[in-house]
């Protein structure tokens, strides 16, 4: 486990940051949109203020690599400060060496390259700052723009769970995407 703190992580683009309370009603517009909300799992398409207020806050105060915790990153744009999605690193409880990592952008800001962008910086700061061994991504089948970016960044699909998940009334898939440190370098 890593005893730093978390620091902006700046690209070409965009700013990795912690949330800060601005930040509620943006989250809350972009996180309860449906084509966003579609793939986050229960409860974000009715996700109400007070929830996001409170979300913003308790991730204000965490820090990244603790044990079967999920970090939440806010993703800004560098030149206008706007909030456009955000990203996660949940560090896994049986080994603390392997993540799982996790994005969401506005609809605005999908298929502009932002996605890659932003987690190939995620990547990096895992890979060379957190020293992890292995990251994994999971994605519903279904969720095409991220299946595509993560073949893009050089994950590799190394599994594909058949209606393992009760999701929205239904069973459905996942794919488990992967990659170590040593193909990322």
């Amino acid at each position: 486990m890593s005893n730093k703190k978390f620091s902006n992580i700046e690209a070409e683009r965009i700013i990795l940051r912690k949330f800060k309370e601005a930040d509620a009603e943006a989250f809350l517009t972009y996180r309860s949109n449906p084509l966003v909300a579609l793939y986050q799992g229960e409860g974000w398409e009715n996700y109400k203020h007070e929830q996001a207020v409170a979300f913003v806050k308790e991730q204000m105060n965490f820090e990244p690599d603790i044990p079967d915790t999920w970090f939440q990153i806010a993703v800004e744009l560098k030149d206008t400060g706007k909030l456009i999605g955000d990203c996660a690193i949940h560090t896994l409880p049986h080994d603390t060496n392997q993540v799982e990592i996790g994005f969401s952008l506005d609809p605005l800001y999908q298929n502009k390259g932002f996605g890659t962008e932003l987690v190939k910086c995620l990547l990096e700061y895992i890979f060379n700052v957190l020293n992890k061994h292995r990251v994994i991504a999971i994605t519903d089948t279904r969720n095409k723009n991220s299946i595509k970016l993560l073949e893009r960044i050089g994950m590799r699909l190394e599994g594909h769970f058949i209606k393992n998940l009760w999701y929205k009334g239904e069973y459905t898939d996942e794919y488990l995407f992967a990659i170590l440190k040593e193909e990322w370098q």
